[in-house]
This record gives C-alpha cells, sequence and structure tokens, in this order.
C-alpha cells in the first residue's frame, strides 16, 4: 500500500484515507482466468462497505479488474475510481508513442481494452483529441522479485525493460508498485513517465471537489 499512501502524502495531504484489503483477489482472477461474476460482486460489497464506513470517494488500486469497478461505482452514489483511468487520460492528452510497462500478467488485457474504450469516447467528444499509439511491455520476473522482497531486481528489470522498448513519447507504469521506478525513468528515458497513484489521486481530489463521480 505504499505507493498509494506516497501519493496521497504527496499530492493531496489534507485527504483522510483509510485501507480496505482483499489479498485473494488477484490469485483468485489468476485461477478464474477472467472475471466472473462472483469476483464482481465481491468488488460491489468491498464499496459498499467502504460506503457504510463514510468513505465519500473511492480508489481501487489492483488493475486487473476494470469492469468490476465499474459495477461498483454503478452501484454506489460517490466517487469510484479505477486505478489506472487518470493515468491513461493524461497519456491521451499528451499522445504519440505510449509505451505501457505492466508486471502482472492477468492486468495486461484488460487496461489496453479499458485504455481502446477511453480513447474511442475522448475522440467522439473532442475533434483535438491526440493521435496516439499504445503498446504493452510485460515485464517477467519483476512482481515475482517485488514480493520476495527484492526491490533492486524489480528496479532494474523495469528499467532495462524500457530502454529495450525502443522509443517512445510517454512512459506508462501500469501497477501502483511501480511507482517507485518514475522518477529514475523520468531522468533516464528523458520522456514523461506517468504513475497510476500520482495521476489517480490527483483525479479523484477534483472529482471530489467538484461534486462529481
Amino acid at each position: 500500500m505504499d505507493p498509494i499512501h506516497q501519493a496521497f502524502a504527496a499530492g493531496w495531504p489534507g485527504a483522510r484515507c483509510s485501507n480496505l484489503l482483499d489479498d485473494s483477489l488477484s490469485s483468485d482472477l489468476s485461477a478464474a482466468g477472467e472475471i466472473t461474476p462472483a469476483l464482481t460482486q465481491r468488488f460491489v460489497a468491498l464499496a459498499r462497505y467502504a460506503r457504510g464506513a463514510g468513505a465519500q470517494g473511492i480508489l481501487f488500486t489492483c488493475s486487473a479488474f476494470g469492469p468490476a469497478i465499474e459495477a461498483a461505482a454503478q452501484a454506489l452514489d460517490v466517487p469510484v475510481h479505477k486505478p489506472n483511468e487518470a493515468m491513461f487520460l493524461e497519456a491521451l492528452a499528451h499522445g504519440g508513442r505510449l509505451l505501457m510497462l505492466t508486471t502482472f500478467a492477468p492486468a495486461a488485457a484488460p487496461m489496453v481494452a479499458e485504455f481502446e474504450a477511453l480513447r474511442a469516447r475522448v475522440h467522439a467528444h473532442s475533434a483535438e483529441a491526440h493521435a496516439c499509439t499504445l503498446r504493452c511491455v510485460q515485464v517477467d520476473g519483476a512482481l515475482p522479485a517485488l514480493l520476495g522482497g527484492d526491490v533492486a531486481t524489480h528496479d532494474r528489470l523495469l528499467i532495462e525493460a524500457a530502454h529495450a522498448a525502443g522509443a517512445a513519447d510517454a512512459v506508462l507504469l501500469a501497477q501502483f508498485s511501480m511507482a517507485r521506478v518514475a522518477p529514475v525513468l523520468t531522468e533516464r528515458l528523458k520522456v514523461p513517465v506517468l504513475s497510476s497513484p500520482a495521476c489517480a489521486v490527483r483525479r479523484l481530489q477534483d472529482a471530489m471537489a467538484c461534486g462529481v463521480r
């Protein structure tokens, strides 16, 4: 949870945050191979529990469950945000050749689909939307290294993958756990590096300030 705590501390220190964790969701998704109705219902239940506890805005932090989070958003009367939508919106505003690095393989396809759906929606409502392409690169070995406590290997694999991927106009870090590498990549690649936590905090703050979902 450190990446999102750090993002709130840096971008919205006045927010009062609490955490709900179901640490079996990722493994259950890997076992099921898809987002099942049961998994979706668990997200709705988590969101309703948070709302019942007084939450005025909810940010989910796992990137693999977009459709389930959308269902939770429809069930509640406060902002319920997906972890990557804000980053995608900022990437679309930037345009050009976009490179997305991911360390959790089951998240890759849903995230690409989420990006493409959002791009179509943005382009349908804006004649001046920037053209862009998105490449998604899976960084094998990085997440197991991080889960095993080998942060240095996790970071090294991400940096190597970014360099090996070739030219890009902006880099997107798909998982919240990757945010720690953003400053190093920005310095080395000399292009914008967008991390989900920082973008998500900005968007949630704006939504709650404006009273929109």
